[in-house]
């Protein structure tokens, strides 16, 4: 029985990837792609591993992060471990042979337990300051219109390790699970607590919660959607080419969409518009007004008992968004 409460977490197995994670060239591939001050405690914790870099663990994940695996896959593997034994749970049939065993050898020889105990308190910080700003956020309501009902437990990890620079959405078997690192801050700054931003947290988690959700209902409406593969979605032409199917682009707009309409809901207006206008900005997304207006008049119309499930509302949302389209760019 879930508890229909969104559950805030500290996952000994995360934390474990992401000490493995310290000892690759990840932290310097984030910088890469954007100067940034990660988390004291990540920066401690590369210290804390600089001499383990040649150990397997850190050469498998090395090598895995070399062929492009993504992090939704690395961490489903951690979590799909028991815990301390690092047995698999399910087996997976990409992952590396003895990897378990690896990671539970730098486990132990890393002192990982004991660094944990040292920055107990760190750790505690980022949950109580996480707890802060959800405690009021119902997450299993607002997709229940567009994806019906939540079975699963969803559980949110704040993470002041690695990776620093993006969220992490993981399906396991009863429970998705999701991966928060703080905002990260401009130039040499120390990121924002938790509870500093919490336009911040509510995007990560309508984002990796609202992919996992929407992907498994486009697979349960398989029938119903196939059709609609035919009709174009009024996408540019870069949003087309990172988003390459249908479902892609479609899970892509809602995604957007349910994150602006989230944040109006519970943090007002201006945070919505705020995020419309940061997307246009950062990735070009003119069309987040229309997607915007489109899935409210969805949720309109299913109050109004005119539509029981999204299924149903479908076939018409690609016709009323190039409507949107014209009418926001007027």
């Amino acid at each position: 029985m879930i508890s229909q409460t969104l559950l805030i977490q500290i996952d000994d197995r995360v934390r474990l990837l992401s000490a493995v994670l310290s000892a690759t060239h990840w932290p310097e591939a984030e910088q890469a792609r954007k100067r940034h001050r990660a988390h004291v405690h990540a920066r401690s914790t590369t210290k804390r591993v600089a001499s383990f870099t040649n150990h397997p663990a850190v050469h498998t994940l090395q090598t895995l992060l070399d062929q492009n695996t993504p992090l939704e896959a690395i961490y489903t593997y951690a979590l799909n471990l028991s815990w301390p034994d690092l047995m698999p749970k399910t087996p997976l049939p990409w992952a590396p042979m003895h990897w378990n065993e690896q990671l539970k050898d730098f486990y132990t020889q890393a002192s990982l337990s004991t660094w944990w105990d040292e920055e107990k308190e760190v750790w505690q910080r980022a949950k109580d300051l996480t707890q802060k700003v959800i405690g009021s956020a119902d997450l299993y309501r607002f997709f229940r219109p567009f994806t019906g009902p939540i079975t699963e437990q969803l559980v949110m990890m704040p993470n002041v390790s690695y990776p620093s620079d993006q969220e992490i959405g993981v399906r396991l078997e009863g429970v998705l699970f999701c991966i928060v690192p703080p905002r990260i801050a401009w130039g040499d700054n120390e990121p924002w607590p938790f509870d500093e931003d919490s336009a911040h947290i509510y995007r990560g988690l309508v984002t990796e919660y609202g992919r996992l959700l929407m992907v498994s209902y486009l697979r349960q409406k398989a029938a119903e959607v196939a059709p609609l593969a035919n009709t174009p979605l009024p996408v540019n032409k870069s949003f087309l080419e990172s988003h390459p199917t249908w479902g892609d682009q479609f899970t892509g707009l809602f995604i957007a969409g349910a994150v602006a309409i989230f944040l109006e809901q519970t943090l007002g207006h201006k945070e919505a518009e705020s995020y419309i206008l940061m997307e246009n900005r950062l990735h070009g997304l003119t069309i987040l007004p229309g997607v915007v207006s489109v899935l409210k008049r969805y949720l309109s119309e299913y109050n109004d008992g005119k539509f029981h499930q999204f299924a149903e509302y479908l076939p018409n949302f690609p016709k009323h968004l190039r409507v949107a389209k014209r009418v926001v760019s007027l």
